[in-house]
């Protein structure tokens, strides 16, 4: 009986371990684990029991005290998590533009052209329709918010609703999000930066064309490239570019090409294969193990220097930066403490203040969606570009609404638009409409999607 026991014990822990595997591959998955971690914050915000915990655990010091001086200059956890933690995050967000870029669908003229027109629509618009609102107000800083979409949380909705979208428009959202990803990193860039110390700067520069020409030469290792990396963050820190884009900048830099070539990996492929061939006719059963394990570990070797530097990096940082980094994030900036009703007004409008909610609000879930599908179907009347392959405009709008979903991105920017010490009210209402508005973006694009599915099956 107890064998019987231990035998269905290990059956089910196989089976939870198999289930847990299936839904961190899941690419929805990571948008539920922020979904929950929102929730969380929100609740650790606002409960008496643990309101005052999570603010004072934010803000507690991180910077170390260096003959008087603190190091890095006004560090907190909060800091540490947004200009830290975050690095890594724009980090893979540089890595994906870099491969779409360089094979993928931003390869060509040809392939690029609509989804990087249609992002572009998605980002003008939206900051127009959020200036409408708010020209000339004290909140006007607040432009760029709208103009973000969050790849993980659409195309996990997407990938929710199946075979309901053509692969057409899921590779063309998926490249219209890594096209808005790296134009919301102009933005960062251009206007949400401190006037830059142009010294730090020119140093960091230099220091990434030696890490430049430092690639042109093959050098593959990835410690050559860490701690350079670590230095740069720290001049783009210190220089008033906010550190994140050090990230994306380190990306560009990072080999795409194998160190091995194909006929050398086969070539080596082809001498480990013979040693452990080899290895299994040697009589002494410890020796034969151990020589099986060494040309094993060479085989890994071999394999990771036939794979480019730059996609290893991606696939093994993806998991940590899903299921860690953004999580880490959600719980830091989603805990609005929430001290009335009013804050979840976001139609509120004053002459002086404008309506942070509304120029939000409107700004992803009408501005995205128009953008989109306008500038999507000039260059297609234009001929400047093609319509995705079996899709309808009914379908792409549909799409275009889930470019509404703001959440990383558009949080983010919200916490670089506004001072925090003079304006964290400001802040507070713009996570508000952003949480609202990716809310209401999912289900206005995935009940459109769902129904002009069926209605295309139907006809």
């Amino acid at each position: 009986m107890s064998v019987f026991s231990k035998f269905g014990r290990v059956k089910r822990n196989h089976i939870l371990s198999q289930r847990g595997k299936n839904f961190l591959q899941a690419p929805w998955a990571g948008g539920i684990v922020l979904v929950v971690c929102v929730i969380i914050a929100m609740l650790l915000a606002n409960l008496p029991a643990t309101s005052e915990m999570y603010h004072n655990l934010l803000h507690m010091e991180l910077a170390i005290s260096v003959n008087g001086t603190l190091f890095p200059e006004a560090m907190n956890l909060e800091k540490f998590i947004n200009d830290g933690l975050m690095v890594i995050f724009f980090f893979t967000v540089g890595l994906e533009i870099r491969r779409e870029i360089s094979h993928g669908q931003l390869s060509t003229p040809k392939k690029a052209i609509l989804p990087v027109v249609a992002a572009i629509g998605g980002m003008l618009v939206p900051a127009m329709i959020y200036a409408s609102f708010n020209a000339g107000t004290a909140v006007s800083n607040g432009w760029g918010i709208p103009t973000a979409t969050d790849i993980a949380f659409a195309i996990g909705i997407m990938s929710l609703l199946g075979n309901r979208v053509p692969i057409s428009l899921k590779v063309f959202l998926t490249a219209l999000a890594v096209a808005d990803d790296l134009g919301a990193i102009f933005v960062i860039a251009l206007f949400y930066g401190e006037t830059p110390d142009l010294m730090l700067l020119g140093i960091a520069i230099v220091i990434m064309v030696g890490i430049y020409f430092m690639r042109r030469i093959g050098e593959f290792r990835i410690f050559a490239y860490l701690v350079p990396a670590c230095v740069v963050w720290v001049l783009f820190y210190y220089s008033g570019v906010h550190a994140t884009i050090s990230g994306v900048a380190m990306a560009m830099l990072i080999p795409t090409q194998p160190r091995y070539s194909r006929s050398y990996y086969l070539h080596k492929a082809d001498i480990i294969e013979k040693g452990i061939v080899d290895a299994d006719k040697i009589e002494d059963t410890h020796e034969a193990e151990e020589s099986r394990l060494y040309y094993l570990r060479r085989m890994k070797q071999i394999s990771d220097g036939a794979t480019g530097m730059s996609h290893r990096m991606e696939h093994l940082l993806m998991p940590y930066v899903n299921f860690i980094i953004m999580p880490i994030f959600a719980l830091a900036n989603a805990g609005v403490h929430i001290t009335s009703a009013e804050y979840f007004n976001i139609f509120n409008y004053s002459a002086e203040l404008g309506s942070i909610g509304m120029g939000i609000f409107f700004g992803l879930v009408v501005g995205k969606p128009l953008g989109i599908s306008l500038f999507s179907y000039l260059a297609v009347k234009f001929g400047i570009a093609d319509k995705p392959q079996g899709a309808s405009w009914k379908m792409l709008v549909a799409v275009a609404c889930l470019g509404g979903i703001g959440f990383t991105m558009s949080i983010f920017v919200d916490n670089l638009a506004f001072d925090k010490a003079t304006h964290q009210d400001f802040i507070d209402m713009g996570k508000i409409a952003i949480l609202m508005a990716s809310f209401v973006a999912a289900i206005i694009g995935s009940i459109i999607i769902m129904l002009e599915a069926k209605r295309e099956h139907r006809s």
